[in-house]
């Protein structure tokens, strides 16, 4: 076994469906305190729990939406358009205001930190746009995802370098020299650098080539295999659900169907509405 924690010998498609049907239920109005709370019960990994809420002082977008994932499991939001994906998504990393409901990591409430702050949590956000910094070579914007860290990142980064060989080739590169691909996989790279438990990522193969979509898929359930949460929305439901262990379907804003990834795509109404049959 390589000492990269990012390969094992156990195959991309070797995982487990876990079950994270086992959760608690409060509806609460947050204060943005600061403060990570402790929550009580038995719960996933990461949750947002009854989320309601939306950008400012508009319309609610999300109503008593429900996203959780495991340590280690694969979870995928996926739906039509403007069905509230990756505002789920930014919800729980706290980039809007929930009216209702909490999020919650690895058993404490952090409905009222900021995005900064649930970084120190251990969450990491790759947004779909506007994820690397341009003017920086490669190598540099692995080091800006390090910034909160005081020890040693040299570790870290030969694991994200072979993870993502190309990196290594091209880190004196400016990053904006870069195919999509490639500036995804730095994307994704400098947000490994953080070490973090929840690697939240919004539509990344958004824009590739097939080949490049089915390698970040590849990447991604090799990160998941060292004990890495995956918190992903895409674009393309139906490659994504085969390597999901948790599927939700949203649909303006609300759930509409949970199940495994396996389920999903064997589901005729899930096929039929979402999947293009």
């Amino acid at each position: 076994m390589s000492d990269n924690p990012y390969r094992d010998a156990r195959g991309n498609k070797d995982f487990s469906v876990t079950d994270p049907s086992k959760t608690s239920h409060l509806d609460i109005d947050p204060t943005r305190s600061g403060q990570a709370v402790p929550a009580d019960g038995d719960a996933p990994f990461l949750i947002g729990e009854n989320m309601t809420g939306g950008y400012g002082r508009g319309a609610d977008i999300l109503h008593d939406c429900t996203v959780a994932v495991n340590r280690g499991e694969i979870a995928v939001i996926v739906g039509p358009n403007g069905a509230g994906k990756s505002t789920a998504m930014k919800a729980i990393f706290g980039m809007l205001n929930l009216r209702k409901g909490r999020v919650v990591i690895d058993g404490r409430d952090i409905t009222a930190l900021s995005p900064q702050d649930r970084v120190a949590q251990g969450m990491a956000f790759v947004p779909q746009t506007n994820n690397i910094f341009t003017s920086m070579t490669v190598e540099e914007n692995l080091e800006m995802g390090a910034f909160l860290r005081r020890d040693d990142i040299s570790g870290t980064m030969e694991q994200v370098y072979e993870l993502f060989p190309i990196l290594r080739d091209k880190r004196r590169q400016a990053a904006g020299e870069l195919s999509g691909g490639q500036r995804q996989q730095v994307a994704v790279g400098r947000a490994l650098m953080t070490q973090p438990k929840v690697l939240m990522l919004d539509e990344p193969t958004a824009g590739v080539s097939p080949i490049v979509m089915d390698e970040l898929f590849d990447r991604i359930i090799e990160v998941a295999r060292t004990g890495i949460s995956i918190l992903m929305v895409e674009q393309n439901a139906r490659q994504a659900l085969a390597i999901a262990d948790r599927g939700y379907v949203l649909v303006q804003g609300r759930n509409r169907y949970t199940d495994t990834g396996e389920a999903l795509l064997a589901d005729p109404e899930v096929r039929k509405s979402f999947l293009g049959g």
